[in-house]
């Protein structure tokens, strides 16, 4: 699903519409709704790209770690300096978005 759609569910859920083209001045509601303006649906798709964003850097992330028996024994090795650089690079490679500053 797109995120125009994905953001129609979360403004009105349960609500049934369908969209042309994926023009959110063509949107067709089938029930008693109160449609939500242009502005709300644009205000979160930014939200939900925000979201998407946040789980998007974890998921990159997540492979590029060390098992974690080779976590213990870089930690005995090396100790937490060595341990620290290697998740370091990880994190410096897939930085966690900032918030947006309000």
């Amino acid at each position: 699903m797109s995120l125009i759609g994905e953001a129609l569910k979360s403004l009105r859920p349960g609500a049934a519409w369908s969209i042309n083209a994926n023009d959110l001045d063509q949107i067709v509601w089938y029930n008693d709704v109160i449609p939500p303006t242009k502005e709300e649906i644009e205000e979160e798709i930014i939200k939900l790209e925000l979201e998407e964003k946040k789980i998007e850097y974890k998921k990159l992330r997540k492979p590029e770690y060390p098992a974690i028996e080779d976590q213990l024994d870089l930690l005995y090795h090396e100790g937490i300096e060595g341990w620290k650089k290697i998740i370091k690079d990880v994190k410096d490679k897939y930085p966690k978005p900032e918030a947006p500053s309000e």
